[in-house]
């Protein structure tokens, strides 16, 4: 692998991707060049509420026809001992409005007896994203977030919440390869305990030889990044898993857990017996004591396959979940079953992909019982590997769209659950997942839940 400059690129890629087939990681970009002036950042307030902060003197009769002016009732007088000791014996009034909160304030800021007036704002706690692309990160978004986005994922709002992942936490990424030393993976970037680099052994004794990373099917290696043919992979792991606050580019679902990652995707594809063998090497590795909670699965294409399926139900066994994209085909898979996020097994979820105005994306699969849910998959900005032209690569950034986005934000949020539900078992994490979604029309029909993913609903 080429050294790793720690540069980044500040130009970001726009990128249609409908899976991982060689046809679609060449597809053209088309590039933006970022400018500060256009990231608008705003204030989440408590609606319909302001607080008032009358002079002094002023008698009961004057406030009471300040709040009439404006249809307010008083709520509650805030008066802390801090203010007495100041000589303030006013204090500050809630006061609830019908109306908007700036038009209140625009009829009485003026008022001989209103010293001042303003909004109650909301502020969060230091678990928030100071990552500069933030405000381009609609998908992990909540509706009292700054920007806010009612349909993403809610992310943020768990974050606020003290939420933020656990190092106890393994999650395997099953795709292409991906960039373990990008400057917002490398914090994430597990290996394989018991696994001691470049000694030529299989020191943890699960059949591959230095494994440090994961493992490369499509190849038979222990090379899990071998430059742009891994850029699929690393922006789902980048949904995932990037580190969050940590002031440099993206935040994943997940701040603080381990990616592993078993290859089997190349440049022209991936083989059926490659995603058996990379299905197994989780499940594995969850046998041997490792605390793989899920694994994340962005490909499609194909038939049924007993074998397959067989894989699947063994990672069931072992209580690993199985997340995997819907397809994007935009069709109703009913009655033609996509492979594998089609398959009936217990720990599969399924995931369609919704855009930033709550609709189902034009690209996205969908079926009313086949499909479990939907999460943000459009214009999705996460990490990618980037050659410059002296021949490094360098940790960048870019947009994708496709149901290979939107199911690692379904497999960030069972991470994120594990992290607070020690010992969960899959069934426990998915029927969470499931239950916290909330009802989105343009999903009615579309799948079993009717909703799209909600992260700080668990």
């Amino acid at each position: 692998m080429k050294k790793l400059n720690l540069h980044i690129s500040l130009v970001l890629t726009i990128l249609m991707l409908a899976g991982c087939s060689k046809k679609e990681m060449q597809s053209p970009a088309v590039t933006l060049t970022l400018k500060s002036s256009s990231i608008q950042t705003g204030y989440p307030t408590v609606p319909n509420e302001l607080l008032i902060k009358f002079k002094s003197g002023v008698d009961d009769n004057g406030k009471n026809g300040v709040l009439g002016k404006i249809g307010g009732k008083h709520k509650e007088k805030i008066l802390t001992k801090a203010m007495t000791n100041g000589g303030d014996k006013q204090g500050l009034n809630i006061v609830n409005v019908p109306g908007s909160v700036d038009d209140a304030i625009a009829k009485i800021k003026n008022l001989a007896e209103v010293e001042y007036a303003e909004p109650n704002y909301i502020y969060t706690n230091q678990a928030v994203s100071n990552d500069p692309l933030f405000s381009l990160m609609w998908g992990m978004f909540g509706t009292t977030t700054s920007p806010a986005n009612q349909y993403g994922s809610q992310a943020a709002v768990a974050w606020a919440a003290g939420h933020t992942g656990s190092k106890s936490v393994y999650v395997g990424i099953i795709d292409s390869g991906y960039m373990y030393d990008h400057e917002d993976l490398n914090h994430n970037a597990a290996t394989v305990p018991g696994e001691i680099p470049d000694n030529g052994l299989d020191d943890d004794g699960d059949g591959y030889i230095d494994d440090v990373y994961g493992w490369d099917f499509n190849d038979n290696s222990n090379t899990v990044f071998d430059g742009l043919e891994d850029v699929h992979g690393t922006h789902v792991a980048g949904i995932i898993g990037a580190f969050g606050g940590n002031q440099k580019g993206v935040a994943g679902v997940c701040w603080n857990v381990n990616l592993l990652c078993a290859k089997f995707v190349g440049p022209t594809g991936g083989t059926l017996s490659n995603a058996i063998k990379a299905v197994d090497y989780f499940t594995n590795l969850k046998l041997r004591g490792v605390n793989i909670v899920a694994t994340n699965n962005s490909w499609s294409g194909g038939g049924f396959s007993q074998g397959l399926q067989d894989a699947i139900e063994r990672a069931n066994q072992a209580n690993i979940l199985f997340v995997a994209a819907a397809g994007n085909d935009g069709i109703n898979t009913e009655p033609r079953t996509s492979y594998p996020s089609g398959y009936p097994n217990a720990n599969v979820i399924s995931v369609a992909s919704i855009n930033s105005v709550g609709e189902l994306s034009s690209f996205s699969n969908y079926a009313p019982t086949k499909v479990d849910l939907a999460a943000p998959g459009e214009l999705i900005a996460s990490c990618i590997p980037h050659l410059t032209d002296t021949g490094d690569f360098i940790s960048s950034y870019a947009y994708m769209s496709g149901t290979s986005m939107a199911a690692p934000f379904v497999t960030g949020a069972a991470a994120l659950y594990a992290s607070t539900h020690p010992g969960a078992k899959a069934a426990e994490i998915k029927a969470a997942i499931l239950d916290a979604t909330i009802k989105t029309k343009s999903l009615n029909g579309k799948c079993k839940t009717h909703g799209r993913l909600n992260v700080s609903g668990f």
